[in-house]
């Protein structure tokens, strides 16, 4: 029975050294596979898991039109165009809009009627003021009749008095009637200017309602419409502008105004007109240093003709070594897109142009090399504003926060 039971036990005892079966080495390979790959997994998916859920940082450039004259470039800026000679016209006296004589884009003369208020009101009040000048005047010319009477009577009974036909005091009641009716001829006469001055009055009243051009200029904006109230605090009729006055104002780095003079020339380049260049010069610089932009304001004056040119049209400016010649001016400028914004997807050039926070794949096509930059024959347009270096994972669409280029 003990024997039996040794057996038994012997039986149940595991043989540490007993080859295992191949299934259970096969298991231990597959966990290895499967935790490999898995790592790999992370370690490759991770990235791309960052860049779709946070927003890279990326570097930006920009698109620019590079003129001929580049060679002889001290400094660029931009800046706007701003007339110099400008008007918000409106009545003295607030007022409601009975005709209004211009439209928008139409040029008036200095004293050119641009609109009449209501003044039916102050017409009328004229009206009774004249009839008020006319009754006074009645009244001053009968009062003056009598007294003439009296001073005649006056002049009868002193000389009855004189021969001694007439009592003294009877002259003297004459003579203190006389006295009465000249106070009354004068108070008639004092009304009467009064009534004058009323009309000249209310007359000046009755001209504010007739809104003249304080100046030469052109019609800005819709005037205000028939009916609409205007005047001090209420709102103008119209704008009106001098485009003859009109210059570029643009702020330039406190520390480079020793690069400029007054009489500089210039060279002037709009964004509503990209392919058209005017000829400048600097007429103003200062007379104030901006604080807090470090800037001081220069103003630069065209001197080709400025047709089309409208204030506010945003304006970039070279200031130049020496003065444009015919050749130059008429040459064609080249736009011009950095080396570093063009990278290749699929096989095609293209760049990746910043949109409200998102960046826009755009295929271009590119001339000869221009500086640090290729001639861009198709693409993005001036002034554009590119990735720069854009990295291999940047797709489509993508949001991106730019970085800080200095």
């Amino acid at each position: 029975m003990a024997d039996q039971l040794s057996n038994d036990l012997a039986s149940l005892k595991l043989n540490r050294d007993a080859p295992q079966p191949a299934s259970g080495l096969w298991k231990k390979l597959l966990w290895v596979g499967v935790l490999g790959a898995t790592a790999a997994g992370v370690y490759f998916a991770i990235p791309q898991l960052e860049a779709r859920l946070f927003k890279p940082e990326v570097q930006v450039t920009e698109i620019m039109t590079l003129s001929p004259a580049q060679a002889s470039v001290k400094l660029t800026s931009s800046g706007y165009i701003v007339a110099q000679e400008s008007s918000e016209v409106g009545p003295v006296v607030a007022g409601r809009v009975k005709e209004i004589k211009i439209k928008e884009g139409e040029q008036v003369q200095l004293g050119q009627v641009i609109a009449i208020l209501e003044n039916a009101d102050r017409k009328a009040a004229i009206s009774a003021a004249r009839s008020q000048i006319a009754t006074a005047g009645a009244r001053a010319e009968v009062a003056k009749a009598d007294l003439a009477a009296a001073k005649i009577k006056l002049a009868r009974e002193q000389a009855l008095v004189k021969e001694g036909i007439s009592a003294p005091a009877v002259a003297d009641d004459l003579a203190a009637q006389t006295r009465a009716l000249q106070k009354q001829v004068e108070a008639s006469e004092s009304q009467v200017k009064a009534a004058r001055s009323e009309v000249k009055n209310l007359q000046v009243n009755l001209d504010y309602m007739t809104v003249t051009a304080p100046i030469n200029g052109t019609v800005i904006g819709k005037p205000a419409g028939v009916g609409a109230m205007v005047g001090p605090f209420v709102g103008a009729i119209a704008k009106l502008v001098d485009l003859d006055s009109i210059m570029i104002e643009t702020d330039v780095p406190e520390g480079r105004v020793h690069l400029l003079e007054r009489g500089a020339p210039t060279e002037i380049v709009l964004d509503a007109f990209p392919n058209k260049r005017w000829r400048g010069e600097v007429a103003q610089i200062g007379p104030r240093v901006d604080r807090a932009k470090a800037t001081v304001t220069v103003k630069v004056r065209f001197v080709d003709k400025t047709d089309g040119v409208l204030p506010e049209m945003a304006a970039r400016v070279n200031f130049l070594e020496k003065k444009l010649d015919e050749a130059t001016l008429k040459a064609k400028a080249k736009v011009v897109v950095p080396k570093s914004a063009v990278t290749e997807r699929s096989g095609a050039k293209v760049v990746f142009v910043i949109d409200n926070g998102k960046v826009r794949m755009r295929t271009v096509r590119l001339g000869e090399e221009v500086g640090t930059g290729f001639e861009l024959l198709e693409g993005p347009p001036d002034g554009a504003r590119v990735v720069r270096d854009p990295p291999p994972e940047l797709e489509d669409g993508r949001d991106v926060k730019e970085g800080n280029n200095s």
